[in-house]
């Protein structure tokens, strides 16, 4: 019997932190950001230091990672002698990228593939990745890793805030989330993934101290009696209130395994905007 060795194949959305990336077995492809007829690879052309400019002057597209490229990747993978990839994206309710890695592997040959779609966003979707690289690394099976992955999906959940709901809704991307915040009432809804990985909004508070308290409280709710459980802060240009959350969370939650740090990809933040704060919980079983 042929020894596995296991690839994982995220996207860029994932935001998969890079100290991961650069030890395990993971690869990425990147979603594609489109400024003024100009494209760029999200996390690799652009960074989130030069995102942000670009949404003072006009909103940037998104866009699905080229096929041509996905190919490349794949090709990297198998020359790299690996058997089996597991592919881990961000939720087909809000990105077409699951599709589109999952018919180009079918088509693809000399390679054994299984296609996890998360439901979820950013780290949110990269606890799943950060999940399967430790299984592979202590030799798990293909099949085993497939197994915790989909198992620990229930457990996992995101919530996050933005400074104005402008870019959700310019991007498409508002889901079910209530446009009917008024700037007038300043209230800001905490937002998250349903199910069907659609957007939602799970609480509206009003002001950063209680948006802190209300997603706090959402975490211990979320973690309830559990002892084993990871959490991460991302950012959208709002590094002092990210640093302040991590604080927070570390006073909270003393028994946490791992608190991630870390920006949210670019192509993200074309659609969440400036000064967006996100915090994401993944339960261990």
């Amino acid at each position: 019997m042929t020894k596995e060795k296991i690839a994982i194949l995220v996207d860029s959305g994932t935001d998969v932190p890079q100290e991961v990336v650069d030890r395990a077995p993971i690869f990425m492809v990147s979603l594609r950001v489109i400024f003024k007829d100009k494209e760029f690879l999200d996390r690799i052309e652009i960074s989130s230091d030069t995102i942000f400019p670009m949404l003072k002057d006009e909103l940037p597209k998104t866009s699905l990672p080229d096929g041509e490229k996905i190919v490349q990747v794949l090709d990297e993978i198998k020359a790299q002698g690996f058997t089996h990839v597991l592919i881990i994206t961000i939720s087909s309710g809000l990105s077409g990228t699951f599709n589109a890695l999952r018919v180009l592997s079918n088509q693809y040959e000399g390679l054994t593939f299984h296609s996890v779609d998360t439901k979820n966003i950013g780290i949110a979707a990269g606890f799943s990745a950060i999940l399967a690289a430790d299984l592979v690394e202590k030799g798990a099976s293909f099949d085993q890793v497939i197994q915790e992955v989909e198992a620990h999906l229930p457990g996992t959940k995101i919530f996050f805030n933005v400074d104005t709901l402008e870019y959700l809704q310019r991007g498409g991307r508002i889901g079910l989330v209530a446009s009917l915040l008024g700037s007038a009432l300043k209230l800001k809804p905490i937002i998250s993934c349903n199910e069907e990985g659609i957007y939602y909004s799970v609480a509206k508070v009003r002001g950063l101290n209680k948006s802190f308290d209300k997603t706090i409280a959402l975490i211990k709710e979320h973690v309830g009696t559990h002892q084993h459980f990871n959490l991460a802060v991302t950012h959208a240009d709002a590094m002092e209130n990210a640093k302040k959350m991590r604080i927070r969370l570390k006073e909270s939650f003393p028994k946490v395994k791992q608190i991630y740090f870390g920006n949210v990809s670019p192509a993200l933040s074309v659609h969440t905007g400036p000064n967006s704060l996100g915090v994401a919980v993944q339960i261990l079983n």
